[in-house]
């Protein structure tokens, strides 16, 4: 993985967690990741300006034993390159919120046994700072 990774997270039902982050210029996406370990991912949260075929949107998706799930994806697109940038990911029992800087928000279903989400990966982005709530 690049980027920051960071283990023993502890992101608990309730909580939330909130990044800020500073993305390039010239960036074509970026992507965070939540799970227990690389392999099994609780959301893989990736914003698209221009990749994959995809330009502004949120795709989001989950990877458990390395199989990864059906996409999610999202229109809401407040991001914006070259700019501090910011998200939210509240854990809500069996599914996550994700809080858009512009006030939106929508939700992605948790799809595996996960009662505290221990792992963070992010690609494509300087974290800022990175806050519990």
């Amino acid at each position: 993985m690049e980027g920051v990774v960071l283990n023993n997270l502890n992101l608990k039902q309730g909580h939330c967690l909130e990044l800020k982050g500073l993305l390039a210029k010239d960036a074509k996406g970026f992507c965070v990741n939540l799970g227990k370990d690389p392999s099994n991912i609780v959301i893989h949260f990736n914003p698209r300006f221009d990749q994959h075929g995809d330009s502004n949107v949120i795709v989001c998706n989950s990877k458990e034993a390395d199989a990864w799930g059906t996409e999610q994806r999202s229109t809401s697109f407040p991001f914006t390159l070259g700019n501090e940038n910011t998200v939210c990911f509240e854990h809500q029992g069996d599914k996550l919120k994700i809080k858009l800087s512009n006030g939106e928000d929508f939700t992605f279903p948790i799809r595996m046994a996960a009662d505290s989400i221990s792992f963070l990966s992010l690609e494509g982005i300087e974290l800022k700072s990175l806050a519990l709530h």
